[in-house]
């Protein structure tokens, strides 16, 4: 495959110091090597030619358009992600049909929570793989196939997993997730199902090293190398055209965005979308972003609070296990000031509510995925719309990332299933790399086990 999109895209930036950039491939996939810590890491973003985008690319009749065509079919570029091809990296004609989700009128949540403000639902449960993901993987697995890579490696408990499967598999290429063994049995046959081989690691900081050693052996990393998040350049792009999206079908920029928020790719994504639309005359204002996390937890708002570039807190147990964060990241404190924003925690008791709200009215989400109507009513419960400024300067838009089947029960049984997928459960291997590395070989990775 072939880079197919005329991309605008002219190489990387540190979020740590702007003036220092690099080229656009390969793209580096640690970080900016130079303003980076053993404290902090800092992220890469990509650039753009932006004197040169059509002025037409957000306007009536241009690639704004409604209409939904198949991305391998003739009309490629004029749906879902391609169709903003020029303010994303290049694209491989890997597409499924990712974005152009709905953007659902939702006055009835606005009245049950108590926000005096208009309320839009933006329903992500409705790409491809049943989550956002789909928008970074389409933008990710783009890179391994410009790169020439065999194949592409991930740590996921969830809908990161599933979605660069999925990619992975459109591309032809080979797919590695590791994941923890407490990832909902359902999951992880979702995952097994694009033929990735999957693998249940207890460690997290094991799994982030099965990412970083397979990245030196032609897989390329798609989830974050670092300790503080950085991952994959390419990847918050595609979450830009969620910005997109709502401004095209609001026909104004809403007032505030609510974000579910774990290592805030999404966060940062919709906000630079936003911020690509005024700087570009197509929008005369930005939306204050608010990050909704897990009380329980909460990095992001502890940096906040602390007045810190990010934070770690203790992994206390939450039903959002899919953005479960224990430290902060860069991308979520520069979204947040940068947008007058702020971050909420919600309680399990708002999320158990949001999650039932939103399945009665039709809009079935994961837990994590009504993570963001879950702060907005714990915003409300501490009387802080005033403060948040919700319903100033226009709608607020709750982001519902996943749909209610990505939730289930954890099965640690373990078990290597068969060819077939007849138990779909990962195998669970010890957190060491040789025991880790014979697992690979054995399912046809790295090369066969020697006799």
């Amino acid at each position: 495959m072939t880079d197919d999109t005329p991309s605008l895209a002219t190489g990387l930036r540190s979020l740590g110091d702007p003036s220092i950039t690099y080229p656009l491939s390969p793209p580096l996939t640690e970080g900016c090597p130079e303003t980076s810590t053993d404290e902090v890491q800092f992220p890469l973003e990509v650039t753009y030619d932006y004197d040169a985008a059509d002025p037409g690319l957000f306007g009536a009749g241009g690639a704004g358009a409604t209409g939904r065509t198949d991305a391998g079919a003739a009309g490629r570029g004029q749906s879902g992600l391609d169709r903003w091809a020029p303010l994303l990296p290049p694209l491989a004609p890997i597409g499924l049909g990712e974005g152009d989700t709905l953007l659902l009128p939702a006055g009835d949540v606005a009245d049950e929570i108590g926000l005096d403000a208009d309320c839009y639902l933006k329903d992500e449960s409705q790409n491809p793989t049943w989550s956002q993901k789909d928008r970074l993987a389409r933008c990710a697995v783009s890179a391994a196939v410009r790169e020439g890579e065999r194949g592409v490696v991930a740590s996921s408990t969830g809908n990161h997993g599933a979605s660069v499967a999925a990619y992975a598999a459109r591309a032809g290429l080979e797919a590695i997730v590791v994941t923890a063994p407490e990832t909902p049995a359902a999951v992880q046959r979702f995952i097994r199902a694009y033929g990735a081989t999957l693998l249940a690691v207890d460690e997290g900081e094991m799994r982030r090293e099965v990412v970083d050693r397979l990245a030196d052996r032609g897989y390329h990393p798609v989830s974050t190398r670092t300790p503080v998040h950085t991952g994959h350049p390419y990847g918050p792009e595609g979450y830009k055209t969620i910005a997109y999206e709502i401004h095209r079908d609001l026909g104004t920029v809403p007032g505030t965005v609510a974000v579910p928020t774990c290592y805030a790719e999404l966060l940062y994504g919709i906000w630079k979308g936003f911020r690509e639309l005024e700087d570009l005359g197509a929008a005369d204002r930005t939306p204050r972003m608010l990050a909704c996390e897990p009380a329980v937890r909460g990095p992001l708002r502890e940096a906040l609070d602390a007045d810190e570039p990010v934070a770690s807190v203790a992994a206390n147990p939450t039903e959002a296990y899919s953005i479960a964060a224990t430290i902060s990241s860069v991308r979520g404190r520069r979204a947040v000031e940068e947008s007058d924003g702020d971050a909420v925690g919600f309680t399990e008791a708002d999320l158990e509510a949001a999650e039932a709200r939103l399945a009665h009215r039709g809009t079935w989400q994961e837990s994590a995925g009504a993570g963001a109507v879950a702060g907005l009513a714990q915003a409300i419960d501490e009387d802080r719309q005033a403060d948040l400024g919700l319903g100033e300067g226009g709608p607020v838009v709750a982001i519902c990332t996943s749909s209610g089947f990505k939730n289930g029960e954890a099965d640690r049984t373990g078990g290597l299933g068969s060819a077939s997928g007849e138990t779909g459960k990962a195998p669970v291997v010890e957190s060491e790399w040789p025991a880790i590395e014979d697992a690979l070989r054995a399912a046809g990775h790295l090369g066969h086990s020697p006799e």
